[in-house]
């Protein structure tokens, strides 16, 4: 398996690894769900550094990252980063991204573990009439996150960005412990916070400087499955579950990200034909109305039809309630829908609810 380079910090801390994606990772500290409230209710520090980065760079980089993604990347700054997707021609996902603007001829995309090799590939097929190199830099970095409501409080000591004057999915260089850092104020929590990313040999003393220096403000090492249980409050995708190479961007109800006006782009036709036809079925949440925890893959019923299955489904530790999300024909959509679903043999109701589930200040 592969490993982080902070494998071993991780292991001193009693973390309990398992593997996820080829790589050996920790999915708990000190459970599930106290690492969880303490995300929510103070902070919690992530090591993230199984994502893929691939750069792009060259005259025509940004024209190669309009072609790729239907967001409109034209948008950023160097000091800017978007959320966007790797999109085939059918408008389905080969990925879900960030893309970040290093200067106008260089772009760094943060990719999914599952997904940086598959991507890399796709990119570098792709790049036939560009003038571009494109490089998978996974390897070289690490990506650390931390994130709550005492997060930034926690960092801004360690590096003289101003990170409360860093807007949302802003970003900057600096320096952690002697180290060149790139931060954004970006996550995937639901919750304030920023993303780390460095190309330094030796991220452990980035790491445990932040885990002392937050002792005092209750931080804890977070593993992957609190990650996940945030990530779903928050109604954050994951690729593999709620979005993949069968699913359009329309139907995960990702259409803000579509800029048909900026021009040609993978998947272009195929968005503006489903966007003119009307799409047939979209992506809801949900919760259970009565006993049971609804799992990923679980069968979805309407009228003892089963018509889905359950795409991400948990426990809400801030919640207390079992929470997911499913594709529902298009007539079922509304809030206050119903439909059953089935768990070990037997039918749970579940009603159609807002997302996203939890909002950070309500």
């Amino acid at each position: 398996m592969k490993k982080t380079r902070l494998n071993s910090s991780h292991k001193k801390l009693g973390g309990k690894m398992i593997e996820f994606f080829d790589w050996e990772m920790p999915v708990e500290f000190s459970g599930i769900i106290n690492e969880h409230l303490a995300v929510r209710e103070k902070a919690g520090l992530f090591d993230v550094s199984h994502m893929g980065e691939i750069l792009i760079r060259g005259r025509q980089a940004l024209d190669f990252i309009q072609y790729l993604t239907p967001n409109d990347a034209a948008r950023l700054t160097p000091k800017k980063a978007q959320y966007s997707a790797l999109t085939t021609p059918q408008g389905t996902f080969i990925d879900d991204l960030l893309v970040y603007c290093l200067n106008p001829e260089r772009y760094l995309l943060v990719v999914n573990a599952s997904n940086s090799d598959k991507d890399f590939e796709w990119i570098f097929i792709h790049r036939e009439g560009f003038d571009v190199e494109v490089e998978n830099k996974s390897e070289d970095y690490t990506q650390l996150a931390i994130q709550g409501p005492r997060a930034l409080e926690i960092l801004q000591p360690l590096i003289e960005i101003n990170l409360k004057e860093m807007s949302p999915f802003g970003s900057g260089w600096g320096k952690i412990e002697g180290e060149e850092v790139l931060v954004s104020r970006t996550g995937y929590t639901g919750e304030d916070g920023a993303e780390i990313y460095t190309l330094s040999s030796q991220p452990e003393k980035i790491w445990e400087t932040i885990l002392e220096r937050g002792k005092n403000y209750g931080l804890l090492p977070v593993g992957l499955g609190a990650r996940d249980t945030l990530r779903l409050e928050a109604r954050l995708m994951l690729y593999g579950n709620d979005i993949d190479e069968t699913t359009t961007v329309l139907e995960a109800g990702l259409g803000w990200l579509v800029k048909f006006e900026k021009g040609e782009f993978l998947g272009r036709e195929a968005l503006l034909q489903q966007k003119e036809e009307g799409i047939k079925r979209k992506i809801v949440g949900f919760e259970i109305i009565e006993r049971g925890i609804a799992r990923p893959h679980y069968p979805v019923f309407i009228e003892n039809s089963e018509v889905s299955e359950v795409t991400s489904g948990t426990f809400s530790p801030s919640l207390e309630k079992s929470i997911g999300l499913t594709y529902l024909p298009i007539e079922y959509i509304e809030v206050g829908s119903e439909f059953e679903i089935g768990i070990r043999g037997k039918r749970a109701k579940a009603r159609v609810v807002p997302t996203p589930f939890y909002k950070r200040g309500e």
